[in-house]
């Protein structure tokens, strides 16, 4: 559903946070920062909050402690050392990280700091081990241009990313700690994106300035890109994970949409007289009610020892089914709150439904003793639990009447986003003793300025001039982060017009049959060695590239065998040519050499990745003179 809104009237503002992984050691232990799936240990831990320099506790860090989860941990001895088990010190940052972040910072045409302190955040979801993440200022004042006008980027960081969360259940959740480490440059723009356009912009361009490092790791999981979005009246909400950049303007459109619903929905609760001292913690027993039900989710939870209760919203009938967002709701809203304890709530907006007849809603309208405007919410699980999820329910209640509360949200594949936990606080931040200071030298700030990389759009510019191929392949080529691979299948000694072909149109049309992201790099290069000593003909690509994305364990070479895509000798093909020709000699002697489209057309039907285009049109074309002569 596009939204067409004054968006300089609404006041939007949206800041941008951009994480991206690099390609180097870890960032405090020279171990390789790759991905694994071999375990050889566990252990576990539990992590606890504890209140900062000035007394005061993270709500966010508080949040997480109540869910009262165990973290197991899974290393691999190869890969992981003392440091991530947060059994030994950290050791002073990887130097290779610490210049490319320092590139980094001159490509966004930021200054690097002089001395790099790292300091300790607050982290306990288990994410990282010692219940805290390393991070340092590296560059400050940076600035993107655009058409909207100037974005300000006041930090570019240099952190460690965490864990790789393999299953997480409702008390325990189990980490690896293939991914804890890998450095991560963070950089932070300042609120001045006022148009959903103009932030994808200004994330092309820090995109951009990251892979022209040629330094940054590619692949699902290695980028996140985070918003922070706000309206006049409204209130700021961090939305995590936006993983694709087209994605960003249709969430920025979803939640200044979702903003303005809920400032609906509060004028509402005004109009209505709504008051925050209404919501009482009352709750009221009405298991008897649904003792006979048609509910399956209700008749489960009585079965297992559980209750149904009831909380009174005055007020708010009508309203906790108002639709804030595509296919989301306020009662979407408070079931997001109450799920740390119960999978789902039953309010009366949607109700009769879900088994639910008008006869027990009836009966609890008249139990709880509803006027025409109020409403109800149920919960059917183990009593203390049920309280605890209404309780959640009331909060989200009371912000409603406030307006729109400060939270962090997830993206959701569909541009609309779901609650996490509270906004991060203040207090989260505190000195890292185990590092010293490091010093920037003068020297090594001008040998990372005199050799700073090629741009993206440069580099499109050259390929288009050096190597003679279409701008839109080239573009694609760089968008799609295969122009390194691109220039490695050159120095191999492939011609750029079929490497770009390859990479692009080849590639890309295998998308909707195939999962082509199990197709590494490795896969391509041994393809296009096969093809350079004859092994396969370029029209073998496609039916090996299918197979790989399908069984990304096997080689290019096993499937060319596999397939009898593997090329024939000049004699086998000049055999099988003759056949096609004799099979349509009537034709020939007819037309001659107008026969020739149609034999070529026959001739690849059978021969089709297993010998090269050329050498049959010059075979098809030879055998046509014979035999009409």
């Amino acid at each position: 559903m596009k939204m067409e809104l004054d968006y300089k009237a609404l006041g939007l503002k949206v800041g941008l946070e951009i994480h991206r992984q690099l390609d180097t050691k870890k960032l405090f232990s020279p171990v390789p920062s790759e991905l694994y799936e071999d375990v050889d240990f566990t252990f576990e831990r539990r992590l606890r909050p504890t209140m900062s320099e000035l007394g005061e506790i993270d709500q966010a860090a508080l949040e997480e402690f109540k869910k009262g989860r165990v973290f197991v941990y899974e290393g691999n001895y190869k890969y992981s050392d003392l440091v991530y088990m947060d059994e030994e010190p950290p050791h002073l940052p990887d130097e290779e990280a610490l210049k490319v972040a320092l590139q980094i910072t001159y490509l966004l045409n930021a200054t690097p700091v002089d001395e790099v302190h790292f300091m300790r955040k607050i982290v306990i979801d288990g994410s990282n081990v010692s219940g805290f993440q390393r991070t340092a200022i590296i560059g400050i004042n940076g600035k993107v241009d655009t058409p909207w006008g100037s974005v300000e980027i006041p930090t570019i960081c240099l952190e460690e990313d965490a864990c790789r969360i393999v299953e997480q259940g409702d008390k325990k959740v189990i980490y690896r700690l293939d991914r804890l480490g890998i450095p991560l440059i963070e950089i932070a723009t300042t609120p001045d994106i006022h148009h959903p356009e103009q932030a994808k912009v200004v994330a092309k361009f820090i995109g951009d300035a990251l892979r022209a490092t040629r330094k940054v790791k590619r692949g699902l999981g290695t980028i996140r890109q985070d918003l922070n979005v706000s309206i006049k009246g409204g209130a700021r909400i961090e939305i995590k994970g936006v993983q694709e950049l087209d994605m960003i303007p249709l969430i920025i459109e979803r939640e200044v949409q979702r903003q303005l619903n809920l400032l609906k929905i509060k004028e509402e609760l005004e109009k209505r007289g709504a008051k925050e001292e209404e919501l009482k913690e009352e709750f009221y027993d009405v298991t008897d009610i649904f003792s006979n039900t048609g509910s399956k989710i209700i008749a489960r939870a009585l079965k297992n020892g559980g209750k149904v209760l009831a909380v009174k919203l005055p007020k708010f009938r009508g309203l906790i089914g108002f639709e804030i967002q595509p296919g989301r709701r306020l009662g979407t809203e408070m079931a997001d709150r109450a799920k740390k304890y119960v999978k789902g709530i039953f309010h009366i907006d949607e109700l009769p439904n879900y088994g639910i007849t008008q006869k027990e809603v009836n009966k609890v309208i008249e139990r709880l003793n509803l006027e025409e405007l109020d409403a109800f919410v149920l919960v059917a699980a183990e009593e203390d639990v049920a309280k605890k999820a209404l309780k959640e329910v009331l909060q989200r209640a009371k912000e409603a009447i406030r307006g729109v509360p400060e939270e962090t949200r997830r993206a959701l594949p569909d541009g609309n986003t779901q609650y996490m936990r509270p906004l991060p606080g203040k207090a989260r931040m505190y000195p890292e003793t185990d590092i010293p200071p490091i010093f920037i030298s003068e020297e090594l700030k001008r040998e990372i300025l005199e050799n700073l990389p090629e741009y993206p759009q440069a580099r499109v510019e050259r390929y288009v001039k050096e190597y003679g191929i279409d701008k839109s392949l080239a573009q694609t080529l760089v968008d799609d982060e295969r122009d390194e691979l691109f220039e490695e299948l050159i120095a191999m000694g492939v011609k750029p017009s079929l490497a770009a072909s390859v990479l692009v149109v080849v590639l890309k049309g295998l998308k909707k049959e195939v999962p082509i992201e199990n197709i590494t790099d490795e896969h391509i290069k041994d393809a296009f060695k096969l093809l350079l000593d004859n092994r396969i003909a370029k029209e073998a690509f496609e039916e090996i590239f299918k197979e790989l994305a399908l069984h990304p364990e096997k080689t290019a070479l096993q499937v060319a065998e596999e397939k009898g895509l593997t090329l024939l000798s000049e004699e086998e093909v000049e055999k099988i040519v003759e056949e096609v020709v004799k099979e349509n000699i009537d034709v020939v002697k007819a037309k001659g050499m107008g026969a020739m489209g149609m034999l070529m057309g026959r001739a690849m039907a059978k021969l089709r990745g297993k010998a090269d285009g050329k050498l049959v049109s010059q075979l098809v074309r030879k055998k046509i003179q014979e035999f009409s002569s």
